[in-house]
């Protein structure tokens, strides 16, 4: 299938939020005028789904409106890039409903992590449209120690040139969204090199728990020849190596794996308890990873700051057993 990039974005153009997860209704008035006031400032005009704030018992809207305001985002000529407002459990409902062969004709940035890895992966799968894994509307509200994720927001999305992803200079893993001023930053000691190695291929991957959910299903995308990121959200730290474990063999079973030609993990989270040690053990313990070259602690996932990546797009790894790495992107 051709792989079909979005138009970037440029000031004056229109970004459309909309909820295909959790609702609006689980972030605070105070974030949300923070998170549209931060897009504001890079001369973008920013509009909201008609059902962003519907919420029932399970925070998030009924699979029709939430249909309703992804296929509007798409149609409505005016919108030139959509984020997620948050992620959150159940965007794989929207799955079998979606009109692809829509979104395939009004190809536009569409932007989110966590649980959006699961419309990002299907819509790149079935249509070619490059998706994009990277922050949220909601993440705009942050105010300390998003300066990284903002300068990779905007060079992947209002310029064309490779980019090269450096390591953040720091880091947090806090609960930024209930107190701004106590904020709690690590120092990053950059990329841990598992398997060193080079390789280029197509970039597949997000949230490695909702990937797994694709697999077996329509709306998997290919792993062959693929470089994969992977990033994995804490839930209990007596569990989440074992889950970690476990979803990422499920990966390893689903076919073309044995085709994978990287892997690039996003950072842990301090309550997962993943140790170097016992990452590399569980890594170490499946065979067909022996021979291709991994990546770890790479700034995406459930801390912050992250970078955006493209899904569907090309990336270039270079690991040596030194410990130095070099990560770009080279069309996106």
């Amino acid at each position: 299938m051709k792989t079909i990039f979005p138009n970037k974005i440029k000031p004056g153009d229109e970004v459309r939020v909309i909820a295909p997860s959790r609702s609006m209704g689980v972030i605070s008035s105070t974030n949300k005028i923070l998170a549209i006031k931060a897009l504001e400032n890079l001369g973008l005009h920013v509009t909201f789904g008609q059902h962003v704030d519907e919420q029932d018992m399970m925070y998030s809207s009924s699979i029709a409106s939430r249909l309703s305001d992804l296929h509007e985002a798409f149609s409505d000529k005016n919108v030139k890039a959509i984020l997620a407002v948050i992620g959150g459990y159940n965007s794989n409902q929207l799955l079998e409903f979606m009109d692809y062969e829509l979104i395939k004709q009004n190809p536009k940035i569409f932007c989110g992590f966590s649980d959006i890895t699961a419309l990002g992966s299907a819509i790149t799968h079935k249509t070619g449209l490059v998706t994009y894994s990277g922050v949220h509307f909601s993440s705009f509200g942050m105010q300390k120690g998003f300066e990284y994720s903002l300068e990779h927001f905007k060079r992947i999305f209002f310029a064309s040139n490779a980019i090269s992803l450096l390591p953040s200079q720091e880091w947090s893993d806090d609960a930024w969204y209930l107190d701004q001023e106590k904020r709690v930053f690590h120092q990053n000691p950059g990329y841990k090199v598992i398997n060193p190695g080079q390789a280029e291929g197509r970039i597949i991957g997000g949230n490695l728990g909702t990937l797994r959910l694709l697999c077996g299903t329509p709306y998997m995308p290919s792993l062959g020849d693929s470089i994969l990121f992977l990033e994995e959200v804490s839930n209990s730290s007596s569990v989440d190596a074992y889950e970690f474990d476990r979803n990422l063999q499920s990966l390893i079973h689903s076919p073309g794996f044995g085709k994978v030609r990287a892997i690039v993990l996003g950072r842990f989270e301090t309550s997962f308890g993943m140790t170097d040690e016992k990452l590399e053990y569980i890594l170490s313990a499946k065979p067909i990873l022996k021979t291709i070259p991994i990546i770890a602690n790479a700034d995406f996932g459930h801390t912050m700051p992250i970078f955006t990546f493209p899904i569907g797009g090309f990336c270039h790894v270079e690991a040596n057993a030194s410990g130095s790495v070099k990560l770009s992107i080279e069309k996106h």
